[in-house]
Protein backbone atom coordinates (compact mmCIF):
# COMPACT_ATOMS: atom_id res chain seq x y z
CA UNK A 1 0.00 0.00 0.00
CA UNK A 2 0.97 3.30 -1.31
CA UNK A 3 1.99 5.67 1.94
CA UNK A 4 0.39 8.49 0.12
CA UNK A 5 -2.87 6.66 0.00
CA UNK A 6 -2.71 6.03 4.28
CA UNK A 7 -2.29 9.43 4.53
CA UNK A 8 -4.83 11.42 2.70
CA UNK A 9 -7.45 8.91 3.41
CA UNK A 10 -7.53 9.38 7.13
CA UNK A 11 -5.93 13.39 6.55
CA UNK A 12 -2.70 12.63 7.75
CA UNK A 13 0.07 14.94 6.47
CA UNK A 14 2.42 12.47 7.26
CA UNK A 15 2.57 9.02 8.79
CA UNK A 16 1.83 8.82 12.67
CA UNK A 17 2.77 6.68 15.42
CA UNK A 18 5.80 6.22 14.07
CA UNK A 19 9.21 6.99 16.66
CA UNK A 20 10.04 10.07 14.50
CA UNK A 21 8.04 12.83 16.44
CA UNK A 22 10.17 16.08 17.44
CA UNK A 23 10.41 16.61 20.92
CA UNK A 24 7.88 19.84 20.86
CA UNK A 25 5.10 18.10 19.99
CA UNK A 26 5.75 15.02 22.28
CA UNK A 27 2.07 14.83 24.56
CA UNK A 28 2.95 16.45 27.88
CA UNK A 29 1.02 14.56 30.44
CA UNK A 30 1.45 15.45 34.48
CA UNK A 31 3.67 12.33 35.57
CA UNK A 32 5.97 12.94 32.91
CA UNK A 33 6.17 16.71 33.78
CA UNK A 34 6.95 15.76 37.29
CA UNK A 35 9.40 13.68 36.71
CA UNK A 36 10.88 15.67 33.96
CA UNK A 37 11.10 18.40 36.26
CA UNK A 38 13.04 16.32 39.01
CA UNK A 39 15.27 15.02 36.62
CA UNK A 40 15.90 18.88 35.82
CA UNK A 41 16.42 19.65 39.47
CA UNK A 42 18.73 16.72 40.21
CA UNK A 43 20.71 17.70 37.27
CA UNK A 44 21.33 20.90 38.35
CA UNK A 45 22.81 19.92 41.51
CA UNK A 46 25.13 17.72 40.05
CA UNK A 47 23.96 15.18 41.13
CA UNK A 48 22.42 11.63 39.69
CA UNK A 49 19.41 9.71 38.74
CA UNK A 50 17.59 6.70 37.85
CA UNK A 51 14.31 6.07 35.61
CA UNK A 52 12.46 2.99 36.04
CA UNK A 53 9.84 1.56 33.74
CA UNK A 54 8.62 -1.45 32.27
CA UNK A 55 9.01 -1.69 28.23
CA UNK A 56 7.32 0.77 26.52
CA UNK A 57 6.17 3.31 29.27
CA UNK A 58 8.31 6.11 27.70
CA UNK A 59 11.57 5.77 28.87
CA UNK A 60 13.73 6.75 25.97
CA UNK A 61 10.70 9.63 25.27
CA UNK A 62 11.43 11.06 28.50
CA UNK A 63 15.29 10.42 28.25
CA UNK A 64 14.60 12.99 24.92
CA UNK A 65 12.67 15.24 26.79
CA UNK A 66 15.27 15.92 29.22
CA UNK A 67 17.96 16.32 26.85
CA UNK A 68 16.01 18.75 24.89
CA UNK A 69 15.64 20.73 28.27
CA UNK A 70 19.35 20.46 28.93
CA UNK A 71 20.59 23.71 26.94
CA UNK A 72 23.93 23.42 25.28
CA UNK A 73 25.57 26.22 26.78
CA UNK A 74 25.93 25.07 30.61
CA UNK A 75 25.52 20.92 29.83
CA UNK A 76 27.25 18.70 27.55
CA UNK A 77 25.65 15.76 27.53
CA UNK A 78 26.27 12.67 26.31
CA UNK A 79 23.90 9.56 25.62
CA UNK A 80 24.65 5.35 25.36
CA UNK A 81 22.75 2.69 24.62
CA UNK A 82 23.78 -0.16 27.22
CA UNK A 83 24.70 -3.50 25.73
CA UNK A 84 25.78 -6.77 27.70
CA UNK A 85 29.40 -5.47 27.99
CA UNK A 86 32.32 -5.86 30.14
CA UNK A 87 33.97 -3.45 31.79
CA UNK A 88 36.49 -2.40 29.37
CA UNK A 89 34.07 -2.09 26.47
CA UNK A 90 31.75 -0.27 28.42
CA UNK A 91 33.98 2.24 28.85
CA UNK A 92 35.19 2.27 25.28
CA UNK A 93 31.69 3.25 24.59
CA UNK A 94 31.02 6.06 27.09
CA UNK A 95 35.07 6.96 25.87
CA UNK A 96 33.18 7.36 22.14
CA UNK A 97 30.38 9.10 23.36
CA UNK A 98 32.46 11.93 25.65
CA UNK A 99 34.59 12.60 22.76
CA UNK A 100 37.44 11.31 24.97
CA UNK A 101 40.31 8.15 23.72
CA UNK A 102 38.58 4.72 23.45
CA UNK A 103 41.94 3.29 23.89
CA UNK A 104 44.05 1.41 26.56
CA UNK A 105 43.62 -0.60 29.36
CA UNK A 106 41.09 -0.33 31.64
CA UNK A 107 42.08 1.80 34.50
CA UNK A 108 43.64 4.01 31.85
CA UNK A 109 40.01 4.54 29.91
CA UNK A 110 38.50 5.28 33.59
CA UNK A 111 41.17 7.77 34.24
CA UNK A 112 40.79 9.33 31.10
CA UNK A 113 36.62 9.47 31.25
CA UNK A 114 37.17 11.20 34.38
CA UNK A 115 39.53 13.87 32.97
CA UNK A 116 37.24 14.76 30.26
CA UNK A 117 34.38 15.01 32.52
CA UNK A 118 36.96 17.29 34.90
CA UNK A 119 38.13 19.31 31.55
CA UNK A 120 34.63 19.59 30.86
CA UNK A 121 33.48 21.51 33.22
CA UNK A 122 36.37 23.19 34.86
CA UNK A 123 37.55 24.25 31.03
CA UNK A 124 34.50 24.17 29.10
CA UNK A 125 32.36 25.96 32.15
CA UNK A 126 29.96 22.67 30.61
CA UNK A 127 28.38 20.25 33.09
CA UNK A 128 28.62 16.70 31.73
CA UNK A 129 25.68 14.49 31.88
CA UNK A 130 25.72 11.25 31.03
CA UNK A 131 23.14 9.10 30.09
CA UNK A 132 22.75 5.16 29.98
CA UNK A 133 19.45 3.49 28.10
CA UNK A 134 18.40 0.09 28.75
CA UNK A 135 20.61 -0.11 32.13
CA UNK A 136 19.10 -2.57 33.16
CA UNK A 137 21.24 -5.12 30.85
CA UNK A 138 24.20 -3.82 32.84
CA UNK A 139 26.41 -6.42 34.15
CA UNK A 140 26.58 -6.05 38.56
CA UNK A 141 30.64 -5.68 37.51
CA UNK A 142 29.70 -2.93 35.35
CA UNK A 143 27.85 -1.14 37.51
CA UNK A 144 29.32 -1.18 39.98
CA UNK A 145 32.63 0.77 37.82
CA UNK A 146 29.93 3.56 37.76
CA UNK A 147 31.12 4.58 41.07
CA UNK A 148 34.24 5.20 39.63
CA UNK A 149 33.30 7.29 37.09
CA UNK A 150 31.10 9.45 39.65
CA UNK A 151 34.10 9.80 42.19
CA UNK A 152 36.21 12.87 41.67
CA UNK A 153 38.94 14.08 44.42
CA UNK A 154 37.91 11.04 47.10
CA UNK A 155 34.45 12.29 46.46
CA UNK A 156 34.67 15.75 47.63
CA UNK A 157 33.39 17.00 44.32
CA UNK A 158 31.04 17.06 41.88
CA UNK A 159 31.31 16.36 38.90
CA UNK A 160 28.82 13.98 36.52
CA UNK A 161 25.47 13.66 37.01
CA UNK A 162 24.72 9.98 35.78
CA UNK A 163 20.94 8.88 34.63
CA UNK A 164 20.16 5.53 34.83
CA UNK A 165 17.41 4.11 32.66
CA UNK A 166 16.08 0.89 32.82
CA UNK A 167 13.32 -2.03 33.32
CA UNK A 168 12.21 -2.95 36.56
CA UNK A 169 15.34 -6.26 36.91
CA UNK A 170 17.63 -2.04 37.24
CA UNK A 171 15.57 -1.72 40.57
CA UNK A 172 16.36 -5.34 41.73
CA UNK A 173 19.83 -4.86 40.87
CA UNK A 174 20.81 -1.70 42.30
CA UNK A 175 19.17 -3.55 45.64
CA UNK A 176 22.27 -5.89 45.86
CA UNK A 177 24.61 -5.54 48.63
CA UNK A 178 27.82 -4.99 46.80
CA UNK A 179 26.07 -2.45 44.79
CA UNK A 180 24.94 -0.35 47.76
CA UNK A 181 27.33 2.29 47.05
CA UNK A 182 26.55 3.28 43.75
CA UNK A 183 22.70 3.30 45.20
CA UNK A 184 23.36 5.85 47.24
CA UNK A 185 24.76 7.80 44.76
CA UNK A 186 21.40 8.51 43.44
CA UNK A 187 19.43 11.37 44.38
CA UNK A 188 16.16 10.62 42.96
CA UNK A 189 14.08 7.81 41.45
CA UNK A 190 11.59 8.33 38.94
CA UNK A 191 8.85 5.64 38.32
CA UNK A 192 6.38 5.12 35.29
CA UNK A 193 3.65 3.56 34.60
CA UNK A 194 1.53 2.49 32.07
CA UNK A 195 -1.14 5.63 30.42
CA UNK A 196 -4.76 5.73 31.95
CA UNK A 197 -7.45 4.86 29.94
CA UNK A 198 -8.20 8.87 29.64
CA UNK A 199 -4.49 9.64 28.91
CA UNK A 200 -4.65 7.13 26.07
CA UNK A 201 -7.23 8.52 24.46
CA UNK A 202 -5.63 11.84 24.52
CA UNK A 203 -2.91 9.87 23.70
CA UNK A 204 -4.22 8.82 20.20
CA UNK A 205 -5.97 11.67 19.26
CA UNK A 206 -2.72 13.84 19.87
CA UNK A 207 -0.57 11.64 17.60
CA UNK A 208 -3.28 11.74 15.04
CA UNK A 209 -2.95 15.81 15.14
CA UNK A 210 0.15 15.69 15.15
CA UNK A 211 0.49 14.02 12.18
CA UNK A 212 -1.77 16.62 10.39
CA UNK A 213 -5.65 15.33 10.61
CA UNK A 214 -7.88 17.35 11.81
CA UNK A 215 -10.27 14.86 12.97
CA UNK A 216 -9.43 11.43 14.75
CA UNK A 217 -10.37 8.68 12.70
CA UNK A 218 -10.66 6.47 15.59
CA UNK A 219 -14.55 6.02 16.53
CA UNK A 220 -15.36 5.55 20.49
CA UNK A 221 -15.27 1.81 20.45
CA UNK A 222 -11.72 2.34 18.79
CA UNK A 223 -10.67 3.64 21.53
CA UNK A 224 -12.07 0.99 24.15
CA UNK A 225 -10.27 -1.81 21.78
CA UNK A 226 -6.92 -0.22 22.07
CA UNK A 227 -7.36 0.71 25.83
CA UNK A 228 -8.32 -2.75 26.49
CA UNK A 229 -5.59 -4.30 24.69
CA UNK A 230 -2.58 -2.30 24.72
CA UNK A 231 -3.30 -0.82 28.16
CA UNK A 232 -1.73 2.22 28.10
CA UNK A 233 1.34 1.13 26.54
CA UNK A 234 3.07 3.23 24.82
CA UNK A 235 4.82 1.51 22.15
CA UNK A 236 1.65 -1.48 22.10
CA UNK A 237 -0.64 1.61 21.16
CA UNK A 238 1.90 3.11 18.42
CA UNK A 239 1.98 -0.26 16.65
CA UNK A 240 -1.55 -1.31 17.55
CA UNK A 241 -2.78 2.39 16.15
CA UNK A 242 -1.31 2.50 12.97
CA UNK A 243 -1.91 -1.35 11.94
CA UNK A 244 -5.60 -0.60 12.89
CA UNK A 245 -5.43 2.32 10.42
CA UNK A 246 -3.88 -0.03 7.66
CA UNK A 247 -6.77 -2.27 8.58
CA UNK A 248 -9.18 0.13 7.98
CA UNK A 249 -7.65 1.51 4.79
CA UNK A 250 -7.40 -1.97 2.87
CA UNK A 251 -11.33 -2.12 3.85
CA UNK A 252 -12.00 0.70 1.97
CA UNK A 253 -13.17 3.32 4.83
CA UNK A 254 -12.23 6.21 6.55
CA UNK A 255 -12.99 5.42 10.24
CA UNK A 256 -11.65 2.92 12.38
CA UNK A 257 -13.57 0.84 15.01
CA UNK A 258 -12.91 -1.95 17.13
CA UNK A 259 -13.28 -4.78 14.69
CA UNK A 260 -10.40 -3.08 12.95
CA UNK A 261 -8.22 -2.72 16.32
CA UNK A 262 -9.04 -6.49 16.95
CA UNK A 263 -8.23 -7.52 13.86
CA UNK A 264 -4.99 -5.25 13.73
CA UNK A 265 -4.05 -7.48 17.02
CA UNK A 266 -4.22 -10.64 15.30
CA UNK A 267 -1.72 -9.46 12.90
CA UNK A 268 0.38 -8.07 15.08
CA UNK A 269 0.38 -10.79 18.06
CA UNK A 270 -1.07 -13.45 16.26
Amino acid sequence: MPIQHLTSRFGFHQIPFTREIRVEDLLRLPDFDEALRALERTVDSRMSAVIIAPAGTGKSVLLRMLAARLPDARYRVHYVKVTDLGKREMCREIATAAGAQPAGSYPKLVRSLQERFVSALETDGLRPVLLLDEAHELRPDVLAMLRLLTNFAMDSQLVLSLILCGQPPLKTLLRRDHLEDIARRLAHFVTLRPLTREQSTRYLEHRCRVAGATNSPFDPSAHDALWEIARGNLRACDRLGLKALEVAHDQDTAVVDSNHVIHARQLLWP
